[in-house]
């Protein structure tokens, strides 16, 4: 990857959605842009606060697709990810925004 380009492995969302009265809202309702979880497997020479392995929060209307081996990934910028989650925080909720 060059300059701050991010190659990300999108994470598919497998859990169910529920309104707050409990019901069950399928993927085909879009109330709002959703983001996406990824891990990034392949990180450019500019990017600074990002790494490999990291997992990272975007919005999937900013991406760019590529298929490389029958895998799907996503090429995003650094400034367009939102988060980057840290598995074992020491204290707060374990994102940095």
């Amino acid at each position: 990857m060059l300059h701050d380009r991010l190659l990300v492995k999108s994470v598919p969302d497998k859990s169910e959605r529920r309104s707050s009265a409990g019901l069950v809202i399928p993927d085909t309702v879009k109330l709002a842009t959703r983001l996406a979880w990824g891990e990034v497997c392949g990180a450019g020479t500019g990017a600074r606060h990002v790494k490999t392995g990291d997992r990272v929060l975007f919005d999937p209307e900013e991406q760019g697709e590529v298929e490389l081996n029958g895998e799907r990934y996503v090429i995003l910028r650094e400034r367009d990810v939102h988060a980057v989650a840290n598995e074992a925080p020491e204290r707060g909720t374990g994102l940095y925004l």
